[in-house]
Protein backbone atom coordinates (compact mmCIF):
# COMPACT_ATOMS: atom_id res chain seq x y z
CA UNK A 1 0.00 0.00 0.00
CA UNK A 2 1.42 3.44 -1.00
CA UNK A 3 1.79 6.16 1.54
CA UNK A 4 -0.88 8.21 0.29
CA UNK A 5 -3.27 5.61 0.80
CA UNK A 6 -1.60 4.91 4.12
CA UNK A 7 -2.33 8.67 5.59
CA UNK A 8 -6.00 8.37 3.91
CA UNK A 9 -7.27 5.28 5.37
CA UNK A 10 -6.11 6.91 8.93
CA UNK A 11 -7.65 9.63 8.38
CA UNK A 12 -10.69 8.16 7.47
CA UNK A 13 -10.34 5.90 10.60
CA UNK A 14 -9.85 9.31 12.86
CA UNK A 15 -12.97 10.81 10.89
CA UNK A 16 -15.15 7.73 11.57
CA UNK A 17 -13.89 6.94 15.14
CA UNK A 18 -14.52 10.64 16.54
CA UNK A 19 -18.13 10.51 15.46
CA UNK A 20 -18.68 6.71 17.52
CA UNK A 21 -19.18 7.23 21.11
CA UNK A 22 -21.19 5.45 23.98
CA UNK A 23 -24.42 6.64 22.83
CA UNK A 24 -23.51 5.09 19.39
CA UNK A 25 -26.50 2.57 18.12
CA UNK A 26 -25.59 -0.59 16.99
CA UNK A 27 -27.95 0.22 14.03
CA UNK A 28 -26.11 2.95 13.06
CA UNK A 29 -22.70 1.20 12.72
CA UNK A 30 -24.51 -0.94 10.12
CA UNK A 31 -25.55 2.35 8.62
CA UNK A 32 -22.06 3.61 8.43
CA UNK A 33 -20.65 0.00 7.21
CA UNK A 34 -23.42 0.15 4.20
CA UNK A 35 -22.13 3.16 3.18
CA UNK A 36 -18.14 1.99 3.37
CA UNK A 37 -19.13 -1.43 2.12
CA UNK A 38 -15.40 -3.68 1.98
CA UNK A 39 -12.51 -1.43 3.19
CA UNK A 40 -10.36 -4.29 5.12
CA UNK A 41 -7.38 -1.47 5.37
CA UNK A 42 -9.82 0.61 7.22
CA UNK A 43 -11.42 -2.16 9.38
CA UNK A 44 -7.73 -2.76 10.37
CA UNK A 45 -7.17 0.83 11.19
CA UNK A 46 -10.40 1.15 12.98
CA UNK A 47 -9.79 -2.70 15.01
CA UNK A 48 -5.98 -1.01 16.21
CA UNK A 49 -7.92 1.78 18.18
CA UNK A 50 -8.97 -0.31 20.58
CA UNK A 51 -12.40 0.52 21.38
CA UNK A 52 -15.66 -1.53 21.08
CA UNK A 53 -17.58 0.24 19.28
CA UNK A 54 -15.27 0.66 16.70
CA UNK A 55 -14.23 -2.90 16.34
CA UNK A 56 -17.55 -4.00 15.73
CA UNK A 57 -17.61 -2.01 12.82
CA UNK A 58 -14.74 -2.80 11.64
CA UNK A 59 -15.81 -6.78 11.62
CA UNK A 60 -18.54 -5.50 9.44
CA UNK A 61 -16.25 -3.98 6.32
CA UNK A 62 -13.48 -6.57 6.78
CA UNK A 63 -12.45 -8.89 3.55
CA UNK A 64 -13.42 -12.08 4.54
CA UNK A 65 -11.03 -13.49 1.72
CA UNK A 66 -8.13 -11.66 3.83
CA UNK A 67 -8.74 -13.09 7.01
CA UNK A 68 -6.35 -16.09 7.48
CA UNK A 69 -5.86 -18.18 10.73
CA UNK A 70 -3.03 -16.54 11.62
CA UNK A 71 -5.32 -12.73 11.08
CA UNK A 72 -7.70 -14.32 13.29
CA UNK A 73 -5.83 -15.43 16.12
CA UNK A 74 -4.40 -11.72 16.43
CA UNK A 75 -8.13 -10.64 16.75
CA UNK A 76 -8.70 -13.07 19.11
CA UNK A 77 -5.65 -11.87 21.31
CA UNK A 78 -6.72 -8.22 20.69
CA UNK A 79 -10.47 -9.14 21.90
CA UNK A 80 -8.74 -10.19 25.39
CA UNK A 81 -8.77 -6.29 26.37
CA UNK A 82 -12.19 -5.85 26.37
CA UNK A 83 -14.84 -7.58 29.24
CA UNK A 84 -16.01 -10.83 28.92
CA UNK A 85 -19.40 -9.54 27.22
CA UNK A 86 -17.58 -7.06 24.68
CA UNK A 87 -15.45 -9.98 23.70
CA UNK A 88 -18.31 -12.73 23.53
CA UNK A 89 -20.19 -9.89 21.06
CA UNK A 90 -17.35 -9.28 19.05
CA UNK A 91 -16.75 -12.81 18.30
CA UNK A 92 -20.41 -13.20 17.87
CA UNK A 93 -20.26 -10.74 15.14
CA UNK A 94 -17.03 -12.00 13.03
CA UNK A 95 -19.23 -15.43 13.45
CA UNK A 96 -22.33 -14.11 12.56
CA UNK A 97 -20.48 -11.47 9.49
CA UNK A 98 -17.06 -12.94 8.00
CA UNK A 99 -16.60 -16.48 9.51
CA UNK A 100 -20.00 -17.98 8.15
CA UNK A 101 -19.88 -16.19 5.05
CA UNK A 102 -16.53 -18.14 3.52
CA UNK A 103 -16.45 -21.85 3.08
CA UNK A 104 -12.80 -21.62 3.95
CA UNK A 105 -13.21 -19.87 7.17
CA UNK A 106 -16.53 -21.96 8.19
CA UNK A 107 -13.61 -25.01 8.11
CA UNK A 108 -11.24 -23.26 9.90
CA UNK A 109 -14.11 -22.33 12.50
CA UNK A 110 -14.68 -26.05 13.30
CA UNK A 111 -10.84 -27.19 13.69
CA UNK A 112 -11.33 -24.56 16.75
CA UNK A 113 -12.72 -27.19 19.13
CA UNK A 114 -9.76 -27.70 20.93
CA UNK A 115 -8.03 -24.33 20.39
CA UNK A 116 -5.78 -23.12 22.97
CA UNK A 117 -8.54 -19.78 23.16
CA UNK A 118 -11.36 -20.32 25.11
CA UNK A 119 -13.21 -17.85 22.85
CA UNK A 120 -12.36 -19.71 19.50
CA UNK A 121 -13.67 -23.21 21.49
CA UNK A 122 -17.05 -20.88 22.18
CA UNK A 123 -17.31 -19.89 18.40
CA UNK A 124 -16.98 -23.80 17.83
CA UNK A 125 -19.33 -25.23 19.76
CA UNK A 126 -21.96 -22.00 19.15
CA UNK A 127 -21.60 -22.89 15.61
CA UNK A 128 -22.23 -26.29 16.11
CA UNK A 129 -26.01 -25.32 17.72
CA UNK A 130 -26.47 -22.77 15.67
CA UNK A 131 -26.26 -24.93 12.51
CA UNK A 132 -29.29 -26.66 14.56
CA UNK A 133 -30.86 -23.64 15.11
CA UNK A 134 -31.06 -22.85 11.83
CA UNK A 135 -32.01 -25.92 10.56
CA UNK A 136 -28.30 -26.67 8.52
CA UNK A 137 -27.49 -29.90 10.81
CA UNK A 138 -24.15 -31.24 9.85
CA UNK A 139 -24.81 -34.90 9.61
CA UNK A 140 -23.23 -37.99 11.83
CA UNK A 141 -21.53 -35.47 14.24
CA UNK A 142 -23.96 -35.13 17.23
CA UNK A 143 -23.33 -38.86 18.97
CA UNK A 144 -19.62 -37.39 19.10
CA UNK A 145 -20.34 -33.71 20.25
CA UNK A 146 -22.62 -35.61 22.92
CA UNK A 147 -19.29 -37.67 24.32
CA UNK A 148 -17.44 -34.34 23.98
CA UNK A 149 -20.05 -32.32 25.95
CA UNK A 150 -19.83 -34.83 28.48
CA UNK A 151 -16.79 -35.38 28.85
CA UNK A 152 -15.25 -31.42 28.55
CA UNK A 153 -18.00 -29.49 30.15
CA UNK A 154 -17.03 -28.96 34.06
CA UNK A 155 -13.52 -28.38 32.79
CA UNK A 156 -14.39 -25.33 30.42
CA UNK A 157 -14.68 -21.51 30.85
CA UNK A 158 -17.63 -20.46 31.45
CA UNK A 159 -18.35 -18.86 27.76
CA UNK A 160 -17.34 -22.08 26.50
CA UNK A 161 -19.65 -24.24 29.10
CA UNK A 162 -22.85 -21.70 27.67
CA UNK A 163 -22.05 -22.41 23.83
CA UNK A 164 -21.52 -26.43 24.94
CA UNK A 165 -25.29 -26.22 26.81
CA UNK A 166 -26.39 -23.71 23.53
CA UNK A 167 -25.69 -26.88 21.52
CA UNK A 168 -27.08 -29.79 23.50
CA UNK A 169 -30.18 -27.86 23.93
CA UNK A 170 -30.55 -27.40 19.93
CA UNK A 171 -29.29 -31.21 19.92
CA UNK A 172 -32.30 -32.25 22.21
CA UNK A 173 -34.88 -30.60 20.04
CA UNK A 174 -34.25 -32.97 17.24
CA UNK A 175 -32.75 -36.29 19.14
CA UNK A 176 -34.27 -37.72 22.36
Amino acid sequence: MNQNKVIQTSEKAETIFRQIDDNTKLGDLRKIAKEIKVDHELAMELWSRGKFLPRLLSILIMDKKLLSEEVLDELVDDMQIHTYDESNNLMDWLLANQLTKNKKLTTLMESWEDSPYALQRRTYWYHQGRLRWTGKTPPNNTSDLVTAIEAKISQEQPEVQWAMNFTAGWIGVYEE
